[in-house]
C-alpha cells in the first residue's frame, strides 16, 4: 500500500494515529499487539521502515528499553526484520494472511454482552462518520470510497478482502475530515475486522459486502447525509449477528473439547 494513501489522515512518520494508544502501564506487549494489528489490517505496508526506537518512544510515551522488547517480539514473529547499515532499520514484514488462531482464540474468550458494546458502539462511530462524510467528503475521498470497493470485489485471499474492507470502513471516517472519528474507527477496525472474516462457520458474503460498500460510497457521492448515515448503520449493525453465531460455534468447539 502506498504510503500516500494515508497522508490524508496522517503524517506516515507517525503511528500513534494509525495503531491507537497504547495502556497507561506502556508494556512491551501493548506495542507489539498495536503494530501487528496494524500490519494485518494494512495500516502500514509491507517493507515500510518504521521510524526508530527513541521516536516510537516518545510517540506512545514508553521507555526506549520497552520499545526494543517489542521490536525484538515482532522480528521473532517474522513481522518486523531490522536490516544494518546507512539505510537500515525495522521493516515491516507483511505475511499473506491474518493471525487466524490468535483471532480465533481473541473471539472464543468475549462475551455476547461485549460483542453488542463492540458493535454498538461501530455502529455509532460508523454512521456519524458517514454522515459528515456525505457533508464533507472531497472529490478524492469518493474517488477512494469507490477504487476501494472494487479492491474488495476482486480480492482474492483472506488478507487482502480483510484489508480492502477495513481501508473503505477507515477512507469513510477519513472522508469525514473528523481526526478522532478516524481515530476510533481505526482502533474499532483493529478490533473486529479480523474476527469478521475469520474463516469459521458460513463464509461471508463478499458480494453483499460489495454491494453495501456501494451503496455508501454513492450515497456519500450524491452528498445524502440521511441515506449514508443509515446505509453505515445498517451495514455495521449487521455484524453482530455474524460475530455471535462465530462465538456459539466456538463455545460449542470448545465444549465437545472438554467432552472428548
Amino acid at each position: 500500500m502506498p504510503a500516500a494513501d494515508w497522508e490524508v489522515m496522517t503524517p506516515m512518520s507517525s503511528l500513534s494515529p494509525l495503531i491507537g494508544e497504547v495502556s497507561s502501564g506502556g508494556r512491551a506487549d501493548d506495542v507489539v499487539q498495536r503494530i501487528t494489528e496494524a500490519i494485518h489490517l494494512g495500516l502500514l505496508h509491507d517493507g515500510e521502515q518504521l521510524p526508530v526506537e527513541v521516536e516510537l518512544a516518545r510517540q506512545f510515551g514508553i521507555a526506549p528499553m520497552t520499545v526494543r522488547e517489542a521490536l525484538a517480539e515482532l522480528r521473532a514473529r517474522g513481522l518486523v526484520e531490522t536490516r544494518r547499515g546507512r539505510k537500515g532499520g525495522s521493516f515491516v514484514k507483511r505475511p499473506a494472511g491474518p493471525p487466524v488462531e490468535y483471532l480465533r482464540a481473541t473471539l472464543a474468550a468475549m462475551t455476547v454482552s461485549e460483542l453488542r458494546d463492540l458493535v454498538d458502539e461501530h455502529v455509532a462511530v460508523a454512521g456519524q462518520a458517514a454522515r459528515l462524510a456525505a457533508e464533507r467528503a472531497s472529490a478524492v475521498n469518493v474517488r477512494r470510497l469507490f477504487a476501494l470497493t472494487e479492491q474488495l470485489g476482486s480480492a482474492t485471499t483472506l488478507g487482502e478482502q480483510i484489508r480492502a474492507d477495513t481501508r473503505f470502513h477507515i477512507e469513510l471516517a477519513i472522508a469525514a475530515h473528523s481526526e478522532r472519528l478516524t481515530r476510533r474507527e481505526v482502533a474499532l477496525q483493529a478490533e473486529v475486522s479480523g474476527l469478521l472474516w475469520l474463516p469459521l462457520g458460513p463464509p461471508v458474503d463478499v458480494g453483499a459486502q460489495v454491494a453495501a460498500h456501494h451503496a455508501l460510497a454513492v450515497a456519500v457521492a450524491a452528498e445524502d447525509p440521511d441515506r449514508a448515515r443509515d446505509l453505515a448503520e445498517e451495514h455495521v449493525g449487521s455484524d453482530l449477528h455474524r460475530l455471535v453465531t462465530l462465538n456459539l460455534l466456538l463455545s460449542d468447539e470448545a465444549q465437545g473439547d472438554t467432552r472428548a
